[in-house]
């Protein structure tokens, strides 16, 4: 049974919708107790994973119990808060419908970063991650909702070519649509009705760990937002601020004040991540002081050290990514691999309300409702990148001049490659482009 899963997930290119894109064929193949369904969506402005849910709820069920059986789990779960009414209405019926008696729905507190997958497990299970580790290491496996509704059309032998998408922010109409992998981000920001501020800046994920991209960027595998902001806002001018500007800044301004540790959710989980520590040691040119330097591996960089805890406009979050960065070119590997027993004490009263955090970051103008379009999207042309996940780019198998179909393999994972993902077309017509990177398609 798991060799069949396992072979129709990896030939439809599934990997995970709502992260860094790992294959999903590479993590079903294992043996587990638990699987959760990862529908937290904590992000602010997001919207798409609780549509997903009411929308796709018998796919969703079908995708987890084929995960379940993948990895011989005897428990699933959903994971999602309770003001998704109406996707816990639909999960409910089609857990009923389905007769799933080892799926069942679990609440979660509506609490940043709920969605983070160490976060996620201690809440469902209790369970404590590993430093360093992952939700395998306690025997469970997390999968983006979108990702299991992609499962289950993996088992019809249907490839990834359709992202659910929020476009959020200062837009003319909020909405949640489903367009083809490749289209452009300008027109779905058209199709939200436009941008309603001059000059803005385009946030491709949610506000908190969302990178910034160009109007020409395409939608991938992994896009759950795009969010449009004035390019003033001050979260747009944070992730614009120059890394040599963040060190300076670190160097000189911080007090060690400890309220960046206090938030963070790895901290709380009883990790031997302390950003204070670390923030100190660069304000005190402790160059040397690897042993310090090398817990930034422990950091998830979810933002809350910066975004919520330092009053003092600084960003542990920033010099973590940038040190984990540093630290492996130099050939330097994770040393911490703590098991922590309990989480700290006062977690219960450090997580961090959605609504706060919404409102620290100035955007609680642009929370408002982003309904689901039940339009079908239609676009002239698609450019699809050759690498949406971790691992080896695909490789395509089309040329200039081709004719293809929806759904189609256009780009396969190349041979000897120990990662990687299977690429479909995402609209029906002729290739008009192939390189190293990408691989466009226009309709006829």
């Amino acid at each position: 049974m798991r060799d069949e899963i396992v072979t129709a997930v990896k030939a439809s290119g599934v990997v995970g919708a709502g992260g860094a894109g790992f294959p999903t064929h590479i993590k079903i193949n294992a043996s587990v107790d638990t699987v959760i369904a990862n529908g937290a969506e904590c992000e602010p402005l997001l919207r798409a994973h609780q549509h997903i849910m009411a929308a796709e709820s018998m796919k969703l069920v079908l995708g987890l119990k084929t995960v379940m059986l993948a990895t011989g789990a005897r428990k699933g779960y959903i994971g999602l808060k309770r003001k998704y009414e109406e996707a816990t209405n639909n999960l409910r019926a089609a857990i009923k419908q389905m007769g799933e008696e080892e799926i069942e729905l679990f609440f979660l507190p509506d609490i940043y970063p709920a969605g983070d997958e160490q976060v996620l497990v201690h809440e469902v299970t209790g369970k404590i991650v590993p430093e360093g580790g992952i939700p395998l290491h306690v025997g469970v496996v997390v999968a983006n909702v979108e990702t299991l509704v992609n499962v289950a059309n993996a088992l019809e032998g249907k490839g990834v070519t359709d992202k659910y998408v929020t476009v959020g922010g200062a837009v003319g109409h909020p909405a949640t649509v489903k367009v083809p992998i490749g289209m452009k981000v300008q027109d779905l920001i058209a199709l939200a009705g436009g941008s309603l501020v001059h000059p803005y800046a385009i946030i491709d994920g949610g506000p908190m760990m969302g990178k910034l991209i160009e109007l020409d960027a395409p939608v991938t595998k992994t896009t759950g937002g795009i969010l449009v902001l004035p390019i003033d806002h001050s979260l747009i001018l944070q992730k614009n601020t120059p890394w040599q500007m963040i060190a300076n800044r670190a160097k000189s301004v911080c007090c060690n004040c400890l309220a960046c540790t206090e938030a963070c959710p790895r901290h709380l989980l009883g990790h031997s991540l302390e950003p204070h520590r670390i923030m100190q040691a660069i304000g005190r040119g402790q160059i040397g002081e690897s042993e310090i330097f090398s817990r930034a591996f422990l950091c998830s960089e979810c933002g809350a050290c910066d975004t919520y805890g330092c009053t003092m406009g600084l960003s542990p979050r920033r010099v973590n990514g940038e040190l984990k960065k540093q630290l492996a070119k130099a050939g330097i590997k994770n040393p911490h691999h703590n098991k922590p027993q309990e989480v700290h004490g006062s977690r219960e009263y450090r997580l961090i309300p959605t609504k706060r955090l919404t409102a620290r970051l100035g955007i609680s103008q642009y929370d408002v409702k982003a309904p689901l379009s039940e339009k079908e999207i239609h676009v002239q042309e698609v450019r699809l990148p050759l690498s949406q996940h971790i691992g080896a780019p695909a490789e395509a198998i089309v040329k200039v001049g081709d004719k293809v179909v929806k759904g189609e393999l256009i780009a396969k994972i190349p041979e000897g490659a120990a990662v990687g993902a299977n690429l479909h077309a995402s609209i029906s017509g002729e290739v008009f482009i192939v390189d190293k990177s990408i691989i466009g398609i226009r309709k006829a």
